[in-house]
């Protein structure tokens, strides 16, 4: 892989491009989960919170991601992650040339072995979990850590900041080899910054951060879910870092109205809640199912599929999870790309078969997205709550090399409207 020469234009584009990057100050994201979150969360703080000693007014702010990248208001389709690097030096120059002042960035471990962000040097460099995924580009756990380490050397950032409720965190606090600030979001007494007052509610979480000089900060996360508050948290403590008023960062991340596919909201005056999600990973179905379990009154059924081409080892463990903590699980495609559909739909099955029959929901299985969306949809009544996982913001799904329409959202709307109407 460090032969690519993807790997040599990093240099050579900052060196065309004029340093770019040094205009910015650049947030960049990396872990397994809560990257894009995050980095919405941070973009909405950048906006409204100016440094301490600057007084009033917000920053003009770029973001690079999985969804979209934004200069300003305008929006870019993303192709990936993070973008090559000669693309990325460009979008730092027109950024540069629009006067915009700061950037939130994620940084995935492709970009940071295949040089992506070579020359780039992040005023602050953000760690917020890790567990088992891309397990078909790295050889082993231990080769994705050393990946996303990478970014917490003095080539790639000046200072970082690290959760410790992680294993890998906690490791990383360690091993830097810059300077960290910790942060615990399940309160961890020898966090730098951690939560107290914690109120999970359906739609948003209400607590308080404690910093490093005992300073309280009345923060509230616009997303549901225990882990959307490690990210609300990671962001306050990265603008924190990067030396604006935590308040004021606090509450440009309370206005935040959302992120795309995350824990999306579809509302069409169905009398239970629906929402959209882009948890892929097995950790993240957990979490997300048993946040919702949370504020769910009735019953909770999820439609969940598994990528083709992609991390096989998942499969079978994310129809367990969906089998075991949701009282519906329909299995369905994702993206099959070039796989049969059927042959992966059958390891998420042997996964779901694995949970004993007194701990399982109900399993049903739908190769086609649509209809497994209309099955779950037909199951639920009043205080439910329906999930669709997986593909969050995505518009399109791949089979067999084509990519057509396929927006869970839309979906999901039109089938709750057909069982109004």
């Amino acid at each position: 892989m460090v032969d690519d020469p993807r790997a040599r234009m990093g240099e050579l584009a900052v060196t065309i491009y004029g340093h770019p990057g040094r205009d910015l100050l650049q947030i960049g994201i990396t872990g397994t989960s809560g990257k894009t979150t995050t980095a919405y969360l941070v973009e909405g703080g950048l906006k409204t919170a100016r440094g301490t000693d600057e007084g009033g007014g917000g920053r003009r702010v770029g973001l690079i991601g999985t969804v979209e990248m934004r200069i300003g208001e305008e929006r870019i389709k993303s192709e990936r992650t993070t973008p090559e690097a000669t693309d990325l030096q460009a979008l730092f120059a027109v950024m540069r040339e629009r006067g915009t002042d700061a950037v939130a960035m994620e940084v995935s471990s492709h970009a940071l072995v295949l040089g992506r962000v070579d020359g780039c040097v992040f005023d602050i460099a953000v760690f917020t979990n890790l567990s088992p995924e891309h397990m078909e580009f790295h050889s082993d756990m231990e080769d994705y850590f050393r990946a996303k380490a990478q970014l917490f050397t003095p080539e790639r950032s000046r200072l970082g900041v690290v959760n410790v409720d992680d294993e890998y965190g906690r490791r990383l606090a360690k091993e830097a080899g810059v300077p960290v600030v910790t942060y615990s979001a399940e309160g961890h007494p020898d966090a730098d910054w951690r939560t107290e007052d914690v109120r999970v509610g359906p739609m948003d979480s209400s607590f308080t951060v404690i910093g490093p000089e005992d300073e309280r900060i009345a923060a509230r996360s616009p997303l549901p879910g225990p882990f959307n508050v490690a990210n609300t948290l990671a962001a306050i403590v990265a603008l924190a870092a990067a030396g604006l008023d935590p308040q004021a960062a606090a509450d440009g991340i309370a206005a935040v109205p959302g992120v795309p596919g995350r824990l999306e909201r579809v509302d069409a005056g169905q009398p239970y809640l629906a929402v959209v999600d882009y948890a892929h990973k097995t950790d993240a179905v957990e979490s997300v199912l048993r946040a919702l379990r949370r504020v769910t009154e009735g019953r909770v059924h999820v439609v969940l599929g598994c990528g083709g081409d992609r991390d096989t080892t998942k499969r079978a463990p994310m129809g367990a999870a969906a089998a075991r903590l949701a009282d519906t699980a329909v299995l369905t495609s994702d993206n099959p790309r070039s796989e049969d559909p059927l042959a992966i739909l059958a390891t998420m099955l042997q996964g779901a078969a694995s949970v004993p029959a007194h701990e399982r929901g109900e399993v049903q299985v739908f190769e086609d997205r649509a209809a497994a969306i209309a099955a779950a949809v037909a199951r639920a009544r009043p205080g439910d709550t329906v999930l669709v996982a997986g593909k969050g913001h995505e518009q399109g799904q791949d089979i067999a090399g084509v990519v057509r329409p396929f927006d869970d959202r839309q979906v999901l709307r039109e089938a709750i409207k057909k069982t109004q109407g």
